[in-house]
């Protein structure tokens, strides 16, 4: 069940052109059953911080790095799915360019794998990576991984994952999918009140963006 769709003109002569739609255009929907019965056992489990009827699935069109337009699917909490909405409406509207955008279902609810891939996905129902006990904010449905490659979790002492994104560990010169401190990805974030983990001291998860229920 639809709760609204946004349909916005976006410019790109070029694409008209070619006679592809270059509007963005995506929805929030309650999880259906089959959807829920496809996330039982993977990303979702009995035990979760978060029942699947507070959960929703937003699907949205954006730039794949290949300067099409894609579509792609993210599950997030309800109390953030509109934020969520706007946020990918910019970012087409200023064509930032994501890999790939699929449930991390897609992926055994792995979250290496979903990362191997260089999937930009959000809710799935897991600890804290090195804390036991701990709820992610994925578990909540409040946080994403963006362009994880491009954008890699590093510590301090070097370790970087996924492996494939150590070319990217050293943030300069900034290519394509790469987000950046002052630019404008961590901006329309911000606006919607999620925070980045590119700004953490010592550790640093560029992929990584978050809110709590109170921002």
């Amino acid at each position: 069940m639809a709760a609204f769709v946004w349909l916005l003109p976006v410019s790109q002569p070029a694409a008209e052109r070619a006679g592809q739609t270059t509007r963005f255009a995506g929805s929030i929907e309650k999880l259906d059953p089959d959807l829920r019965q496809r996330m039982t056992g993977s990303s979702w489990h009995r035990g979760c911080p978060v029942s699947l009827s507070r959960l929703r699935l937003l699907r949205v069109r954006y730039w794949g790095f290949n300067r099409q337009i894609r579509r792609g699917h993210l599950v997030v909490h309800a109390d953030s799915a509109r934020g969520m909405y706007r946020v990918m409406k910019k970012l087409f509207d200023r064509r930032f360019v994501i890999k790939r955008m699929r449930l991390v279902d897609a992926y055994g609810a792995d979250d290496h794998r979903s990362m191997d891939a260089d999937n930009t996905s959000a809710f799935n129902c897991r600890e804290v990576s090195g804390k036991p006990g701990v709820w992610s904010q994925h578990a909540y449905g409040r946080a994403i991984d963006l362009n994880p490659r491009e954008n890699p979790y590093v510590t301090s002492g070097g370790f970087v994952s996924p492996p494939a994104g150590r070319p990217f560990a050293r943030r300069k010169p900034h290519r394509k999918g790469m987000v950046s401190a002052r630019g404008r990805v961590v901006k329309i974030f911000a606006g919607e009140g999620w925070r980045w983990g590119g700004s953490w001291v010592g550790t640093k998860d560029y992929q990584h963006f978050f809110r709590s229920p109170a921002s």
